[in-house]
């Protein structure tokens, strides 16, 4: 009777072992990114896998390395497994790289000439096919974009693209991003503003690259909404600078001379689209702006800015935060 209950025992353990190596065959859900530092050991890689349920023994799966005679080949990167993936599957990745994801960080404030080499570098694809991408016919159609390009709809966030992502599958990837953090209430500020959403967000983007401080965000959107609704130049310098062939860190009077729809220092109104993309508190400030009559605003030292209502109070103010500068260097 002991004999048959051993055997009985080894057979199960036996037959968990095989289910463990073999995997349950779901495929279908996506387990959590797993990180492989570089130098990092077998034991170490499998008690990462344990942890987030990719394999159920580290020590089974040590043990079915060494027998594949593999246990030293894993390159390092972070990996997407399949949930109930074989350690075949799995240890075939770490050798190969096969399942390594590519992470781009597209930070608030990027435009085109900075998301278009990212997305280049991380997905290891040419800069043109994602040129290409991001001036889609059908999804400019789509998104009732005007614009030459999808700026300011690609949104800014942290995106890890399974290796292989063609530049038109991350690119939608990202419009679905956007889609997915553009709320009714957003839509319903549309309405009532009388404005297109492709003006609310190229008022954001203007907001996301002025505003330095976070509870700035809604009094730099009034400000421009105001010389909108007056017929006011914007003056806005973030157009120009996007409106040149080179990014400046500072326009000078000659900047102002660039012939540009996007230059708000010769065409009034809002430029043709946004500059940069926006991230949502900007995309709300936009929507929101502060009830104030400011039409005016100058940066002081510290990155924050001083609102004016009149060109004389403007004046003023850019003369009192001149002196303060030369006061502070004495």
């Amino acid at each position: 009777m002991k004999r048959l209950l051993l055997l009985a025992v080894i057979m199960l353990a036996a037959w968990f072992s095989y289910r463990e190596i073999a995997g349950s065959g779901d495929a279908g859900v996506a387990s959590e990114r797993v990180v492989i530092p570089k130098g990092a050991s077998m034991r170490a890689a499998a008690e990462s896998l344990a942890v987030h349920d990719v394999i159920g023994s580290p020590r089974l799966f040590r043990w079915y390395t060494a027998a594949a005679g593999r246990e030293r080949t894993i390159k390092p990167g972070t990996y997407q497994f399949p949930a109930g993936a074989s350690y075949a599957f799995v240890l075939d990745a770490l050798v190969t790289g096969r399942g390594l994801v590519r992470t781009v960080v597209i930070p608030e404030g990027f435009d085109l000439r900075d998301i278009v080499p990212a997305l280049s570098k991380a997905l290891a694809v040419p800069q043109d096919s994602v040129r290409v991408a991001v001036t889609d016919t059908t999804w400019r159609r789509t998104l009732s974009v005007p614009a030459e390009s999808l700026e300011g709809y690609l949104f800014p966030a942290t995106y890890a693209f399974a290796d292989g992502t063609t530049a038109r599958e991350a690119v939608q990837v990202m419009l679905e991003r956007f889609a997915s953090v553009w709320t009714p209430e957003w839509d319903a500020r549309v309405r009532a503003m009388a404005i297109t959403r492709h003006d609310a967000l190229t008022m954001a983007s203007i907001v996301e690259k002025e505003a330095r401080k976070p509870e700035e965000r809604a009094l730099i959107s009034a400000v421009y909404w105001n010389r909108v609704k007056k017929g006011m130049l914007l003056q806005a310098d973030p157009t120009v600078q996007y409106a040149l062939p080179q990014h400046v860190d500072r326009v000078f009077y000659k900047d102002l001379e660039v012939e540009s729809k996007y230059n708000t220092y010769k065409y009034a109104g809002l430029p043709p689209g946004p500059i940069a993309s926006p991230g949502a508190a900007s995309i709300a400030a936009a929507l929101a702006p502060a009830d104030v009559p400011y039409l005016f605003f100058v940066a002081r030292a510290d990155g924050g800015h001083e609102f004016r209502t009149t060109f004389a109070e403007h004046q003023q103010a850019i003369a009192d935060i001149k002196r303060a500068k030369r006061q502070g260097t004495r």
